[in-house]
């Protein structure tokens, strides 16, 4: 890859880094465990969002050993309204390998570091570069955005293949010295100036290197296919107390989406079913609708990376007719506070507090 201005980009960019760099709690620590867990939280969420959660999760799990074998419903806990929960499962996961496999020291490779659970390029790169100061790629969309337009690269970043063009790129372009200052001068260039709509070029530190600014046609970079259309499922949502004023939620199930997550009965509804969803709540819970008390409780929609939950929310009042099914059971308000809970449960928890 040719490009004329790759000093002056390195430069430009680390002065005004380090000039205008925002002031977050994960950067004023070297400690690797620390900034992993930062990284891993950024991941699909906004920075003003994870700083709370962030100062108290390591309030909490101040060390690597503290993470590893800690319970994990408290750590869903702990994650709970920050949502894409397999982060947690997967960061604890890889935080428990480098307690007994690397004797609780964050391997400092690209090859060992990469091994570990939940670990992706972008992750190995941001902690190698920051915390150990290795010159190491760190590519996400935020940074394919700022290099797609400083560079001119006209390839998809929709497709997967793309991404290796780009981990050319920072390691062509990457300060040596100074690797971790350079990868987050990028994302902040990337959040704060070089947005995805209407670029605030005239504040640019390498405005002047940049070639879409040059061309003119930097707001239409980069190049992204549509993706795949976002399935719609349907639910009704019964959320069922019996006379003693406790609810009969349920424990999702150890794998796939919302895992382990605590949640009041969901029935999909199915375009040919023969039985009526309350039909079939009472069946499969083993309990009886005694009344329909709110039949409007919420209605709301709920949008994951692939597919929307469209829901209906039920208050009923029910009572046991048979042996609950394994993982439901009655809990008190006080109770439901204690298990973890997806953003979509506490909305209508919200609503019925």
């Amino acid at each position: 890859m040719e490009y004329q201005y790759k000093e002056q980009f390195r430069q430009n960019l680390v002065e005004w880094f380090n000039k205008e760099k925002r002031d977050l709690p994960w950067r004023r620590t070297s400690d690797p465990y620390k900034i992993w867990v930062s990284e891993v939280m950024l991941q699909q969420t906004r920075v003003d969002t994870v700083i709370p959660y962030y100062n108290r999760f390591l309030k909490k799990y101040p060390t690597l050993q503290s993470l590893a074998y800690a319970p994990q419903e408290e750590l869903l806990k702990m994650w709970e309204g920050l949502g894409y929960y397999s982060r947690a499962r997967n960061l604890q996961a890889g935080v428990k390998e480098v307690v007994e496999k690397y004797d609780s020291k964050v391997p400092d490779n690209r090859h060992d570091i990469s091994k570990l659970k939940g670990v992706g390029p972008y992750t190995a790169g941001a902690v190698l570069s920051i915390a150990y100061n290795k010159p190491e790629h760190a590519v996400d969309g935020n940074v394919m955005r700022v290099l797609s337009r400083a560079l001119h690269i006209k390839e998809d970043i929709a497709l997967p293949k793309t991404r290796k063009v780009f981990e050319q790129a920072v390691d062509m372009l990457i300060d040596p010295q100074r690797p971790g200052d350079f990868n987050q001068g990028l994302m902040d260039l990337g959040a704060m100036i070089c947005t995805p709509t209407s670029p605030k070029c005239l504040l640019c530190p390498v405005r002047d290197y940049c070639i879409a600014f040059q061309e003119g046609d930097a707001d239409q970079l980069p190049i992204k296919s549509k993706k795949t259309k976002n399935k719609k499922v349907k639910y009704d949502v019964f959320v069922g107390y019996d006379r003693n004023g406790r609810y009969l939620l349920e424990k999702r199930p150890s794998e796939g989406l919302l895992a382990n997550m605590w949640q009041f009965p969901m029935m999909e509804i199915e375009k040919d079913a023969i039985l009526k969803t309350s039909k079939q709540f009472q069946l499969n819970y083993n309990v009886n609708i005694l009344d329909f008390v709110n039949d409007n409780l919420l209605t709301f929609k709920h949008v994951f990376s692939h597919l929307t939950w469209e829901m209906d929310c039920y208050l009923v009042e029910i009572e046991k007719v048979a042996d609950l099914p394994e993982n439901i059971c009655f809990l008190t308000k006080e109770q439901i506070n204690e298990v973890p809970m997806s953003v979509l449960m506490l909305k209508i928890l919200n609503v019925l507090n």
